[in-house]
């Protein structure tokens, strides 16, 4: 075995806590104290002879749904100071505490942020955390309860920032296209256009992605659904699985009535020798990547993420591993497109054989918020001690496919090898993009749509391209409800849209030609 450079950055404690409504023990446990279960977890996992908490010298906490933009507002109050109320409840005192922005890629891109940090010797050891009540907020409020949550603590803290601002254009959003189900049905649905398939056979192979998923969920004790499905079951409209927004039935979309916290402790291996860390606990982060796509209307291609390709390809590149090497996987599964996407820039299919998650994914799992791929590195690295010397690989998306982060790990010593992403970004930044079709363009083929069904009265979003491939979005409208009942009846994809400006400036479909 190489001798290690004592710099060397291992994970050496992972820990999860969760509480579902109903169950024996429910506490109705803020976010902190959820966070601060997991930390404590994390840090009890390490084995050390010694208590942990007081060596540790960098917290980063992940942010709650409830404080990830400047207009959002915590129910029941917060920490104005997460990641410090979090540390003052396992005994440490930091010197540093860091806020990460928004995505689900934090909890990856912390890890390779402080794997680089520790393995030049500026660190090392850091605990990183994060959790969501959500669904016992909703559940209290439900029945006229409150909690007072709001704590505030001293010291200092690194706020990065909310990072929302480059996620999604005003042009989607006046349109009607502002959130996660919205905007990611817009690509789900270029994707079943670029394969050909009608809306049923559609549904079907997103039931027979996830089925699989269930089944993972089911004997996770952390799952927030434990019910093992079929493909069926899923893809199979129902009263209990109706469509929220077009193509996605329920039980296709992320969970986010969930209370789960989650925590990864990484020390180098100088650190972890020090404070008698057992071997057996280590976990190697052989290589990872950062990167972020544009906005979803500069893409070149709606039904695709060659961003993550390029992120993972590279990961694997410096862990000098092949994919067929890859044991574990855990590919964000907000939505199927997210692992749909993944999968075809790896070349596998579908129906891959190797897991796809080790949680159960976040329709079943459960949509932890921001903070979803901490429990998945958690379940990596148990798997992965199970496995010694396997690779497993993280997959970590956020926004509306617009960051991805990815780690690949192994029990399999290596010394660090440092990495960064400047050249992956540059090359994604150097992309062709669409042109905007001009104010006066009112007419183009159906590129892709969706249609929400949680409003009322129901909505629909076009996105298409004129005869010069220039791109526009266009909406539908109450007074034009016939041409949205046209697109449940029939097939949008190809179609031709004929719209006129409505008086804030949006493009109304006023007649849509299907042929």
């Amino acid at each position: 075995m190489e001798q290690l450079n004592e710099n060397t950055p291992v994970i050496v404690g992972v820990g999860e806590a969760s509480e579902r409504i109903g169950d024996a023990g429910y506490s109705a446990l803020s976010p902190v104290e959820l966070a601060a279960r997991a930390a404590q977890a994390a840090l009890d996992d390490a084995g050390a002879r010694q208590p942990l908490g007081p060596h540790v010298e960098l917290v980063a906490g992940i942010r709650q749904f409830e404080i990830s933009g400047a207009r959002a507002v915590a129910p029941f109050g917060c920490s104005n100071n997460f990641p410090r109320s979090v540390a003052g409840r396992i005994g440490a005192d930091p010197a540093r505490a860091i806020l990460e922005p928004v995505g689900g890629q934090g909890p990856q891109h912390l890890v390779n942020e402080l794997s680089n940090r520790i393995g030049v010797g500026e660190l090392d050891l850091a605990l990183i955390f994060g959790s969501e009540a959500i669904s016992t907020v909703r559940d209290l409020t439900s029945r006229g309860e409150r909690r007072d949550w709001a704590e505030r603590v001293d010291g200092a803290l690194e706020d990065r920032g909310y990072g929302v601002d480059d996620l999604v254009t005003a042009p989607l959003i006046d349109h009607g296209a502002r959130t996660p189900i919205q905007v990611y049905a817009l690509f789900e649905n270029a994707r079943r256009a670029r394969l050909g398939l009608t809306r049923e056979a559609y549904r079907t192979a997103m039931g027979q992605l996830f089925a699989p998923f269930t089944r993972v969920a089911a004997g996770n004790p952390h799952a927030m659904s434990r019910a093992s499905l079929e493909a069926d079951d899923i893809a199979t409209l129902s009263a209990q699985n109706r469509i929220v927004a077009d193509p996605f039935p329920r039980r296709t979309v992320a969970r986010d009535q969930a209370n789960q916290g989650a925590a990864v402790l990484i020390a180098s291996v100088r650190k972890a020798r020090e404070l008698g860390i057992p071997e057996d606990r280590w976990v190697y982060l052989h290589g990872g990547a950062d990167v972020a796509e544009r906005t979803p209307v500069e893409r070149r291609d709606l039904s695709a993420y060659p961003a993550a390709g390029l992120a993972v390809r590279k990961a694997l590149e410096i862990a000098k591993a092949g994919v067929a090497e890859v044991a574990l996987f855990d590919l964000y599964s907000c939505f199927p497109v997210a692992v749909f996407s993944v999968l075809e820039e790896l070349g596998l299919a579908p129906d891959e054989p190797r897991p796809l998650t080790v949680t159960g994914g976040l329709p079943f799992f459960g949509g932890a918020g921001n903070n979803y791929s901490m429990h998945a590195i958690a379940g990596m690295v148990r798997g992965l001690r199970a496995q010694p010397g396997a690779f497993g690989l993280v997959g970590a998306n956020g926004g509306f496919l617009s960051k991805y982060s990815v780690g690949v790990y192994s029990t399999r010593p290596r010394s660090w090898a440092a990495f960064d992403s400047r050249a992956l970004q540059a090359q994604i930044d150097a992309w062709p993009a669409p042109a905007p079709a001009p104010a006066d363009a009112l007419v183009g083929t159906v590129e892709t749509y969706t249609i929400d069904y949680g409003r009322d009265p129901k909505h629909g979003v076009v996105i298409c391209r004129t005869p010069q491939g220039d791109r526009f979005i266009a909406m539908t409208s109450p007074e034009t409800l016939e041409v949205l009942e046209q697109m449940i009846a029939s097939e949008p994809l190809g179609a031709t849209a004929i719209c006129a400006i409505d008086e804030r400036g949006r493009r109304v479909v006023m007649r849509m030609d299907i042929g």
